[in-house]
């Protein structure tokens, strides 16, 4: 007690508030996680079992082997995925070529769908009865293929996402000394230009593999008898209630994710470095051929995407593909078994209320963490909690959620089966990249706005409020945005979640598949992808605007602060 009161945690409400804010982020995450672990070493009856259920999946050929499936079809969409997110980007970044705004939003399409429309597109064209297989190209769709091609969809915008950026920083020095060295292209490309992005190449890769491994879409949808993780946690929880089993296969879920966390921070840590402040900007030379291959490999890849889309609209539209190409609007009155036009409703207001909440809770906590005059105790506990969810696979955030709060002596076990339990679900899911956009955001300004406040007596909750806030407003826009689209289109962290009387729009469009109503399912993913373009073309006009106002605020800012200044120094 007597060091409580040493640290006068009392008198600070700063302090009670990061108390508040870590304890509401460790019901949500480390006691769901603790639940998970805890039952995987149990039995069904409760009792302890150590490895038992361990060395029980491992030695079932039919479970063990899922495993072998995982690896291979996480591997070749990581490679294949970042080779064409880097070819992408290259073009994008390093080349003449036109349309790059247009080839830039084509890349971001898989993100506005979820991963069973990848898979739900992939059936319109080379399934049994899809377009190209009915030209005589027959791939062999269900099974590994399908897997593997419809993940690097999936993955390949991560990958462009990360190039994009490292390759947008170059020092041209580098290449004008290469090219007075008498260098030729390929000389530059592998001396100079693989060395800068090296770390981001290793980090696209374990990010893509893990993406690919705790993937649950489109396994569901082309996986056929080819089983992978994913669905064998699906099979054992959803299909045969054996919980333990799944909580076993949920913690191998992890050992990809937190590989690829700690790669993501070493590399990260190298990667600090940056460029010279007295580098030069890279200029593009005219290349005719070199643009014409980019040309040909950014056009083909934005095809393909497009050509996704496309055939959600052709089933969509369609009365009875391909027997009868008629256009209509019937297959928009949706089946209410498989969740009906309500389930679009309900991604909607789920969506918003993850955005609204998440966005306020990431904000305030990332605020006392970088600003508030807080014990550095909680401050380092807090940063330590917000990069943990990095690790965690959708999939896992669901078990453990089942696990922890569908206990019956927990008292928040009421909100199991409600809209609440799915928010905090895609909180805590989507939750390190809008810390890490808050806290960047929050570093850049001046500290000077509270200082000043602090002389003036000004209440901490103006200052942030009327100060912090509106210069911060882009980046609140972003994980308002960041938030809400990943709602609207996650599956694996809600699947195990939601009731019967609250489907949503993912989870609908999976039952559709299921029972054979995919021109349904493509009616309801044209429905997610609008809305989805909505809210991003809504996002990118508001941005705009707040950017114009941002510079005359800050200067506002900047002379209140002046001012203020004045006004102490005179009162003294």
């Amino acid at each position: 007690m007597k060091k409580f009161r040493d640290m006068k945690l009392y008198r600070n409400p700063a302090n009670v508030f990061m108390i508040c804010m870590t304890l509401v982020l460790v019901i949500i995450l480390i006691c769901p996680l603790a639940a998970l672990f805890s039952k995987a070493f149990l039995t069904a009856s409760g009792d302890f079992a150590g490895l038992e259920n361990y060395v029980k999946y491992f030695s079932t050929p039919a479970l063990s082997v899922s495993i072998k499936n995982t690896m291979v079809v996480s591997c070749a969409a990581a490679v294949l995925g970042t080779l064409l997110g880097f070819l992408y980007a290259y073009g994008l970044t390093r080349t003449k070529i036109k349309g790059k705004t247009f080839f830039r939003y084509v890349a971001m399409i898989p993100l506005f769908l979820p991963t069973v429309v990848h898979g739900l597109s992939l059936v319109y064209l080379f399934g049994k009865q899809g377009m190209i297989t009915g030209l005589g190209w027959d791939i062999g769709l269900y099974g590994r293929t399908g897997i593997i091609l419809s993940e690097i969809i999936y993955t390949f915008p991560q990958a462009f996402l990360m190039f994009s950026i490292a390759l947008n920083y170059a020092d041209g020095r580098l290449y004008e000394a290469a090219e007075t060295m008498g260098c030729g292209a390929l000389k530059k490309f592998t001396h100079i230009t693989l060395p800068s992005v090296k770390y981001t190449l290793i980090n696209s890769l374990f990010v893509c593999f893990t993406l690919a491994f705790t993937d649950f879409g489109a396994p569901k949808v082309l996986g056929g008898n080819y089983n992978v993780l994913a669905t064998d946690i699906y099979k054992q929880v959803a299909g045969q209630f054996n919980m333990n089993m799944g909580a076993v296969v949920g913690t191998l879920l992890l050992i990809p994710a937190v590989i690829s966390f700690g790669v993501d921070r070493v590399t990260s840590g190298k990667n600090s470095e940056g460029i010279s402040s007295k580098a030069q900007a890279l200029k593009i030379k005219e290349s005719k051929t070199r643009d014409g291959v980019f040309y040909l490999i950014c056009g083909g890849i934005s095809l393909c995407l497009l050509g996704l889309v496309a055939v959600l609209f052709v089933g969509a539209f369609t009365k009875y593909y391909p027997y009868d190409m008629g256009f209509t609007l019937e297959n928009f009155k949706f089946n209410p078994s498989t969740g009906g036009f309500q389930s679009f409703l309900n991604s909607i207001g789920m969506s918003l209320l993850t955005a609204v909440v998440g966005t306020v809770f990431v904000f305030v906590y990332a605020y006392f963490i970088e600003r508030g005059k807080c014990n550095r105790i909680f401050k380092n506990t807090g940063r330590m909690l917000s990069s943990l969810p990095l690790a965690l696979p959708g999939m896992v955030i669901g078990l453990g959620f089942i696990f922890f709060f569908n206990q019956k002596d927990n008292p928040l076990n009421f909100i199991y089966g409600t809209v609440i339990i799915l928010v905090l679900a895609n909180i805590v899911h989507f939750y390190s990249v809008p810390f890490v956009t808050a806290s960047g955001a929050l570093k850049k300004l001046d500290k000077e706005y509270e200082n000043v406040a602090d002389s003036l007596k000004i209440p901490a909750w103006k200052t942030f409020c009327q100060v912090v806030v509106p210069l911060s407003l882009p980046a609140v826009l972003e994980i308002f945005m960041y938030y809400f689209m990943n709602s609207m289109v996650t599956v694996s962290a809600v699947v195990f979640l939601y009731s019967a009387q609250f489907k949503i729009a993912s989870i609908a469009i999976t039952h559709m598949e299921e029972a054979g109503d995919i021109a349904q399912a493509a009616a309801m993913s044209l429905l997610i992808l609008l809305i989805n373009v909505a809210a991003r073309g809504l996002y990118e006009v508001c941005r705009r605007l707040s950017t114009r106002e941002r510079g005359a605020r800050e200067g506002a800012g900047k002379a209140r602060v002046h001012l203020f200044k004045g006004k102490v120094q005179g009162s003294l």
